[in-house]
C-alpha cells in the first residue's frame, strides 16, 4: 500500500487543498499513517487531535485519526476548536508528542488542511515534504493505537484567564469591548471567555458555521472588520478583537474605528512586556514598520527583523529565547508566561492587560503611534520558475547601493525617504511588496523605486493577486 498526495496541498507551513478535488479522507488517512510514522521512529506515541468548523472537518478528522491508530499512535481527541486550543493540548499534556489540527484557516469554505506540531516544535518546510515521501514509498510502521476523547475547552479558557492574573480587576470593570469571531472556531472558547472576563462585552458571530454566512474570516482585510467597527461606534466600545477562521490570527481596530495592525498591535505588547522584561529580545517580521523596531529600541528592547511565515518565527523565538514575536498578518506569539505559540485568543487577553499595566486606553496607546504613510501589502502574480530568481537580481543589483539593504527575507530597503519591502511567497507563485515613509511624497519616490527594480527584471506590478 502507499499513497500519491495532489502535489500542489503540501505547502511550506501546512497541507491544505479543495474538498473533492485535491484533498479526500484518504489524503487524511495517509497523512495520519505518516505522520504517526514519523513520530514513533523519533521516539513518540501519542497524538492530539482537533478539527475547525468546516463542515469537511469532521470526515478528515475520523480518517486521519484512523491513519494514526493504524501507524501505533495513541490517538487524543479534543473535539471542534480554535488551532490553539490544539496547541494548548500538546504543549501542556506530559503525554501528548505531537498534534495536528484540521482546519482551512482563513480559506474559503470549500477548502481544509492541516496544521501539524511535532514533539513541540513546529512542523513545516522539509519534514512536510517527508510526509509525502513516506507516503509515496508506502514506507508506514503498522499497529493498534488507542484513541480517547479529552475535552479541553473549559482548561484552555482557564489558561487564556492568566494572562490577566495580578491585574486589579476594578481596572478592568469599566473596560467595554466588541469581539467578532467570524463564525470561525474560536466561537465556543470566545463566549466562554468573555462570560469570565471583568467589563462588558458584545460579541458577533460566535455561533460556528463553516461557510461563513456573514464575513470572510480574515481580520487582517479591512473590509471584513466592517460589523466590528459598526459594533464599537454603536455601543461606544474602547476597542474591537477579531479572529480568523481557526483563533491562531488577530485584528483589531480602537475606539475611533482605526485598525490596529499587526505590527502596531506588537508595539504595545512590547511596551508593555520591557516594563517587567528589560531587554528583552523581540522579533518581528520583514513586512513590519520602521516604527516598531524604533518603538522596541526606545522602550529597550532588541528589536530582531526576521522571515515571514509563522513556523519560521516560532523557530526563531526558540533559538533566541524572545519571549514576544508577531508579523504582519495578526500571527502573535507570547512565550512570556505562556507557550510561544500563536494564540488569537490569548493575544487579545494580553491587549486587555497591556492597556491597563500601561494605564492607557488603546485608542490613546494608537493616538501616541507616529503616523506613518504605507502601502497595503501588494501581491502579484509572477511565474513560479522566476519568483525567487528575480529576488536575486534585485540583490544583485543593489550591491553597491548606498542606501541600507537587508537581505534577511527578499529584500528590504532603508533610505531616507523610508523603506521598500520585495519579497517571493512561500506559498503562492506571487511576489509581495510593501512600501512606508513619513511623507505621500517619499512614498511615491519608494513605489518609483520598485518599479525600477521590477521593470529592470522583466516584470510589473499591474497584476494583483488575491490570497
Amino acid at each position: 500500500m502507499s499513497h500519491s498526495f495532489d502535489p500542489t496541498i503540501l505547502r511550506e507551513y501546512d497541507i491544505r487543498g479543495i474538498i473533492g478535488e485535491t484533498l479526500e479522507a484518504d489524503d487524511a488517512r495517509a497523512i495520519g499513517r505518516s505522520f504517526g510514522t514519523l513520530l514513533k521512529r523519533a521516539g513518540g506515541s501519542c497524538v492530539a487531535v482537533g478539527y475547525d468548523g468546516r463542515q469537511s472537518s469532521p470526515m478528515l478528522e475520523h480518517a486521519l485519526v484512523e491513519g494514526l491508530t493504524a501507524s501505533g499512535c495513541d490517538v487524543v481527541r479534543i473535539g471542534m476548536g480554535a488551532t490553539p486550543m490544539l496547541y494548548y493540548a500538546e504543549a501542556s499534556a506530559q503525554d501528548v508528542d505531537g498534534g495536528i489540527q484540521i482546519t482551512g484557516s482563513h480559506n474559503p469554505p470549500n477548502y481544509n488542511g492541516f496544521k501539524m506540531v511535532f514533539q513541540s516544535r513546529p512542523f513545516f518546510g522539509e519534514d512536510i515534504q517527508r510526509l509525502g515521501k513516506i507516503a509515496s514509498a508506502g514506507d508506514w510502521d503498522d499497529g493498534t493505537g488507542t484513541v480517547t476523547d479529552r475535552p479541553l475547552l473549559d482548561a484552555y479558557v482557564e489558561r487564556l484567564l492568566e494572562g490577566i492574573d495580578g491585574i486589579d480587576a476594578a481596572a478592568l470593570a469599566n473596560l467595554k469591548i466588541g469581539w467578532d469571531a467570524g463564525n470561525g472556531s474560536s466561537g465556543p472558547a470566545l463566549e466562554k471567555l468573555v462570560a469570565r472576563l471583568p467589563g462588558e462585552h458584545h460579541v458577533l458571530y460566535a455561533d460556528v458555521d463553516g461557510t461563513f454566512p456573514n464575513h470572510h474570516p480574515d481580520p487582517t482585510v479591512e473590509a471584513n472588520l466592517a460589523d466590528l467597527r459598526t459594533l464599537v461606534a454603536d455601543n461606544n466600545l474602547d476597542f474591537g478583537v477579531a479572529f480568523d477562521g481557526d483563533g491562531d490570527r488577530i485584528g483589531a481596530i480602537d475606539g475611533k474605528g482605526r485598525v490596529i495592525w499587526g505590527d502596531q498591535l506588537l508595539m504595545i505588547y512590547a511596551q508593555d512586556l520591557l516594563q517587567r522584561r528589560a531587554g528583552a529580545t523581540i522579533i518581528a517580521d520583514v513586512k513590519a514598520s520602521r516604527a516598531l523596531f524604533d518603538h522596541i529600541a526606545a522602550h529597550g528592547g532588541k528589536p530582531v527583523m526576521w522571515k515571514t511565515g509563522h513556523s519560521l518565527i516560532k523557530s526563531k523565538m526558540k533559538e533566541t529565547g524572545a519571549p514576544l514575536a508577531g508579523e504582519m498578518s495578526g500571527h502573535v506569539f507570547f512565550a512570556d508566561t505562556y507557550y510561544g505559540y500563536d494564540d488569537a485568543l490569548y493575544a487579545a487577553v494580553r491587549l486587555i492587560a497591556a492597556s491597563a499595566r500601561l494605564g492607557q486606553s488603546v485608542t490613546q496607546l494608537r493616538d501616541a503611534m507616529p503616523a506613518m504613510v504605507n502601502t497595503p501589502e501588494m501581491r502579484f502574480q509572477v511565474d513560479e520558475s522566476r519568483k525567487f530568481a528575480a529576488i536575486d537580481e534585485v540583490k544583485a543589483r543593489l550591491a553597491d547601493s548606498p542606501d541600507e539593504v537587508d537581505g534577511t527575507d527578499g529584500v528590504r530597503v532603508t533610505n531616507a525617504d523610508g523603506w521598500w519591502l520585495l519579497r517571493a511567497s512561500n506559498t503562492q507563485d506571487v511576489l509581495v511588496a510593501r512600501a512606508e515613509s513619513e511623507s505621500e511624497e517619499g512614498l511615491a519616490r519608494l513605489m518609483e523605486q520598485i518599479d525600477a527594480q521590477l521593470a529592470a527584471s522583466g516584470l510589473e506590478r499591474g497584476a494583483q493577486a488575491g490570497h
